[in-house]
């Protein structure tokens, strides 16, 4: 609730009309009790809750990871202008040179992982080491 505060008490979000907040399902933000208290606290805030299996989520987590790393790293702005300068001008880099990310794990690959799970038992696992308990010993 600290940052929904520091946000919310600013302009223009204080006096805007709607906020929309989206958040995933995690235990603080959890629920119709998390959306009684975010408009108790503030009317014009809406909670939004993403899908429990949100893999679109996913998406924005590895556009922000590109941000960090190509925008923000190193954090050597002058001022917020600079800041607002250097993300706008890669917005438009990105929007015009943009591709649909490509997922090399595919479904294949996951069976592969579980089958490979599945013959693993405990004491699979125990024999996989490098070091045997007697030799340990000595």
């Amino acid at each position: 609730m600290a940052l929904v505060e520091q946000v919310m008490v600013q302009e223009p979000y204080a006096g805007a009309k709607r906020v929309f907040w989206i958040v995933d399902d995690g235990s603080s933000h959890r629920g119709r009790r998390s959306i009684d208290r975010m408009a108790a606290r503030f009317p014009n805030a809406v909670l939004v809750h993403t899908p429990v299996h949100a893999s679109w989520l996913n998406q924005i987590e590895i556009f922000f990871s590109i941000v960090q790393r190509k925008v923000v790293s190193p954090n050597d702005f002058t001022d917020l202008a600079e800041v607002r300068e250097r993300l706008r001008g890669f917005e438009d880099h990105y929007n015009a040179t943009a591709q649909p990310f490509q997922w090399r794990f595919t479904t294949s690959d996951l069976d592969n992982l579980l089958a490979r799970l599945d013959r693993h038992t405990p004491a699979d696992r125990q024999g996989e080491s490098s070091v045997t308990p007697a030799a340990a010993e000595h």
